[in-house]
């Protein structure tokens, strides 16, 4: 295995960005929906309309070179190329600290939080809540290699961040995630293998106590609603990429309204937006992140990690510090009491008024300010 660590430039061929244009155009259309909202899924309406500015309109080269702005690297880890930006703060002290997406995300979603993060004098902040960032992409995801065998779930993923971090030279670190980074962060710091200190985690996962369901709180009852609410209506995506990510797969890898599609909804269903996805974020940084998955073909080698590790998503306990910033529009919530069963060293738990499962994306300030928060002193 190499330890080669190589500089990376995005660049998505000419031909590829005129083939997406071609399939749009060529596009089958089912009928409408025989409802006036979004309960049998994404819309009709509201999916041509997106699809034909993805073709017309938006421009990936745009994207592209702000991705490239900042420094993106390949390293080989396990026999397998890992994508990551890698961004130094201009405080030489600063705290090095690697950032997980999760699904249907990638590094789009951390763009607008690394500049504040690693030059806080510049962005309102002092030097010593400074950060060295590490953003990687997801094995599967982006422009991280595809596994070509089974064995690659989160444990495999947590203990493949810690050694991209100690190959950087950072031996003491911090991580944070939300979604499957949430569940890679919980898995660094389950594994604490000595160099994680400490997490922070925008959705931790853990169930109600048998005496909390006793006498659950009202905030209790509501995150129960929430979980019931998931179950029965928005778990569907999850029940298949578990179950048949493969067979998933050519459908979205060939149309890429499909994969707009796919996405998309979850913009709806998982942002603080009251029901219009554009009221949390543009809809070129909806497109930014869908085209991220077309571009590389991501659809089946995204949808794997639920394959690998779905059933294992909310098991183990964390003994190291560990901070939780609740948003109210998180998918899956749990409480503070819930939540000390599993993570037994929690060091700062806030609950805030606005954003959703995207935190950075939708709430960069907020997402910003409560990861200052959460590893001040750290």
């Amino acid at each position: 295995m190499s330890d080669n660590i190589r500089p990376f430039t995005i660049n998505v061929p000419d031909d590829a960005i005129v083939d997406l244009r071609e399939r749009l155009a060529c596009t089958r259309w089912p009928e409408a929906e025989p409802v006036d909202d979004w309960s049998q899924g994404i819309p009709l309406a509201y999916t041509r309309e997106l699809c034909g500015y993805w073709a017309d309109e938006y421009d990936w080269r745009r994207c592209e070179a702000g991705l490239n702005a900042n420094p993106n690297f390949m390293t080989e880890i396990d026999g397998m190329d890992v994508h990551f930006q890698h961004v130094r703060s201009p405080h030489a002290d600063a705290t090095p600290l690697i950032i997980t997406h999760g699904w249907p995300g990638s590094i789009v979603e951390f763009q607008k939080v690394i500049a504040p993060l690693t030059d806080p004098t510049s962005h309102g902040g002092s030097a010593d809540r400074a950060f060295h960032l590490v953003m990687p992409s997801i094995p599967g995801y982006a422009w991280s290699g595809k596994p070509t065998a089974a064995g690659t779930g989160v444990d495999a993923i947590a203990t493949m961040w810690d050694e991209l971090m100690v190959r950087l030279e950072y031996d003491s670190y911090v991580a944070q995630g939300g979604d499957w980074g949430s569940a890679i962060t919980t898995a660094i710091g389950m594994q604490d293998l000595g160099h994680c200190r400490a997490i922070h985690i925008n959705m931790p996962i853990a169930g109600p106590t048998p005496e909390s369901m006793a006498d659950p709180t009202p905030g209790e009852m509501a995150a129960l609603e929430t979980l019931g609410h998931y179950d029965k209506w928005d778990s569907g995506y999850s029940k298949q990429q578990s179950t048949r990510p493969q067979t998933l797969g050519y459908a979205l890898t060939d149309s890429p309204a499909g994969q707009a599609a796919w996405i998309a909804e979850k913009m709806w269903a998982w942002t603080d937006c009251d029901g219009q996805p554009e009221n949390a974020l543009t809809r070129d940084e909806i497109l930014d992140n869908i085209s991220v998955y077309w571009f590389t073909k991501s659809a089946s080698s995204s949808a794997r990690l639920y394959w690998e590790s779905f059933a294992d998503f909310g098991t183990g306990t964390v003994d190291i510090p560990t901070a939780c910033s609740i948003f109210p529009k998180e998918i899956i919530r749990c409480s503070r009491r819930w939540a000390d069963q599993r993570y037994t060293a929690i060091s700062y738990w806030n609950e805030l008024d606005h954003g959703g499962h995207f935190a950075a994306w939708e709430q960069p300030e907020l997402f910003v300010s409560e990861l200052r928060k959460a590893f001040a002193g750290r």
